[in-house]
C-alpha cells in the first residue's frame, strides 16, 4: 500500500520559514517523480514544486528563489524548504506521486494527507 504522509507544517510570521516532510511508503522512491501542492481555502489547488527521477524540478513562479525541493532517496522523503513565507503561502500542503519518473509526462496517482502552513502578516 503506498502511503505519503506529509509534516512540518504550523504557523509562522511573514518572512519567516518552515521545512515540509514528506516519508513515502510502499514505493521505490527513487522510481517516481513526486512533487507538493497547496489549496488555499476558496482556491483551487496549485502545483507548488515537483522533482523527477533525473532531478529537473518545477517551481510555481510565486514560489521560485524562496522554496527549495528536494528528496533522500535513502530515507524515501522528500522535503520542501520554504523561506521568506508570504501571508498569500499560507494552504493546505499536500504531496503526491507522479505514475511515472517524470513531472512532464505523467499525472499522479497518489496523494498524502496535507500539512497546514499558516503565515500571519
Amino acid at each position: 500500500e503506498v502511503q505519503l504522509q506529509a509534516s512540518g507544517g504550523g504557523l509562522v510570521q511573514a518572512g519567516g520559514s518552515l521545512s515540509l516532510s514528506c516519508a513515502a511508503s510502499g514505493i521505490t522512491f527513487d522510481d517516481y517523480a513526486i512533487g507538493w501542492f497547496r489549496q488555499a481555502p476558496g482556491k483551487e489547488c496549485e502545483g507548488v514544486s515537483c522533482i523527477s527521477r533525473d532531478e529537473s524540478t518545477y517551481y510555481l513562479d510565486s514560489v521560485k528563489g524562496r522554496f527549495t525541493i528536494s528528496s533522500d532517496n535513502n530515507k524515501n522523503t522528500l522535503y520542501l524548504q520554504m523561506n521568506v513565507l508570504k501571508p498569500e503561502d499560507a494552504a493546505v500542503y499536500y504531496c503526491a506521486k507522479y505514475h511515472g519518473s517524470s513531472w512532464e509526462f505523467y499525472g499522479m496517482d497518489y496523494w498524502g494527507k496535507g500539512t497546514q502552513v499558516t503565515v500571519s502578516s
